[in-house]
């Protein structure tokens, strides 16, 4: 007895398994919800050139390809510095040309530095590290007086040597 609820249907075969796009069946929780299989996705940091970071299937399993995103990583969390201390505007420049040309930046800025921290969260330790060193650099290079000459004191200024921590 089904109480009415299946309609005589209580004999009729399955419906037939789908299948993801990597030819492998669905995977069918307790509740009977039915989930797509997807590539592992770490939460926690590992150590490993096999893994998926920014696209689809880049870097892979080649190790090639794991340099060259750590090198791009590197690279773009470098740029991220250079925009944050660099000073685009030029004397004598109208004031809505100063304020396009530092939203262009601020907008490359911004889009670099979400880059960054996508690819930090892939949670590759090598990702990490490489983030961290090119943000590191780039700081040493744009953000101190390293290389180049210090302005004169100027009085009331700045109580810190740090630029302000700045999200992106």
């Amino acid at each position: 007895m089904d109480g009415g609820h299946m309609n005589g249907m209580t004999h009729m075969p399955p419906p037939p398994s789908p299948v993801t796009a990597t030819g492998a069946p669905p995977v069918t929780t307790t509740t009977g919800a039915t989930m797509q299989h997807h590539p592992m996705m770490h939460m926690a940091f590992f150590w490993g050139t096999n893994g998926e970071i920014l696209f689809p299937g880049w870097p892979g399993s080649n190790t090639g390809m794991y340099l060259l995103v750590l090198i791009f990583i590197f690279i773009l969390a470098f740029l991220v510095e250079f925009l944050s201390h660099a000073n685009f505007a030029r004397r004598g420049s109208t004031t809505a040309a100063v304020g396009l040309v530092q939203t262009v930046v601020h907008t490359l800025r911004t889009g670099l530095g979400y880059m960054v921290m996508l690819a930090v969260m892939s949670f590759n330790g090598g990702v990490f590290l490489a983030a961290v060193a090119g943000h590191a650099l780039g700081f040493l290079v744009f953000g101190t007086w390293v290389f180049r000459k210090p302005p004169p004191p100027v009085s009331g200024d700045k109580s810190s040597d740090l630029s302000p921590m700045i999200c992106a």
